[in-house]
C-alpha cells in the first residue's frame, strides 16, 4: 500500500507540500470535534511538520484532502524507557504520529488504511512502530487493538502549562 491506491473512492497518498494547508483545516476541525490534538491546533501547519518526521500520508476523497497520517524517529528519553521495560527488545523503534481523520467521513476505513499505509512503510524501512495515545481517546485505542497493536506501558502526556493526561504505549503488531 506504499504506492498511490485507491479504495472506495479514497486514495492514500504521500503528502506533497501543498497539501499542508487544507490538512491543517482538517485538524482544527478534528480538535474542535474530538479535542486531538491537545497541543498544536494553534500552528497546525507547524504541528503536522514535527520534528524527526521521515514520512506522511494524506487520504484523498473527491479531491480534498479527509485524513493524515505519519511516520517519525524514536528517540526520546520517555520511548526508551518504556521500550527498556519490554521482556522483547524492540530493533530500531520509530512513530507513528499525526493520525487524523475528518469526522465528516469516518466509518468508511480510512484511518485503517492510513495506519496500514505507515505500518507497510516501516516494514519496509525495517523499522518497529510505536505510537502513544491518551487514555481519553477511547476511539482511536480501539482502533488500533482491533488491528492488532499491542499496549506496552502506560504515561502521561504533558502539555500546555503543567497539564498531563493519562496515556497508553502501543507497539505494532509483528506480520
Amino acid at each position: 500500500m506504499l504506492d498511490t491506491e485507491s479504495h472506495n473512492g479514497v486514495t492514500v497518498r504521500p503528502r506533497r507540500e501543498e497539501d499542508l494547508n487544507e490538512a491543517a483545516r482538517i485538524l482544527v476541525t478534528v480538535h474542535e470535534a474530538d479535542g486531538y490534538p491537545v497541543e498544536g491546533v494553534d500552528r497546525p501547519e507547524q504541528w503536522l511538520n514535527a520534528p524527526g518526521m521521515i514520512s506522511a500520508w494524506v487520504a484523498e476523497l473527491d479531491g480534498h484532502i479527509v485524513g493524515h497520517v505519519a511516520v517519525g524517529s524514536a528517540t526520546t528519553e520517555e520511548v526508551q524507557g518504556i521500550l527498556h521495560e519490554q521482556r522483547k527488545p524492540v530493533d530500531n523503534p520509530a512513530f507513528l504520529m499525526r493520525l487524523f481523520v475528518s469526522p465528516a467521513t469516518r466509518r468508511r476505513s480510512i484511518g485503517e488504511r492510513l495506519v496500514a499505509t505507515a505500518v507497510d512503510f516501516a516494514e519496509a524501512q525495517g523499522l518497529s512502530l510505536i505510537l502513544d495515545v491518551m487514555a481519553k481517546d477511547e476511539a482511536a485505542i480501539r482502533l488500533y487493538e482491533r488491528l492488532g497493536w499491542r499496549q506496552i506501558g502506560e504515561s502521561s502526556h504533558s502539555f500546555g502549562d503543567d497539564e498531563a493526561v493519562p496515556a497508553f504505549w502501543y507497539l505494532a503488531p509483528e506480520r
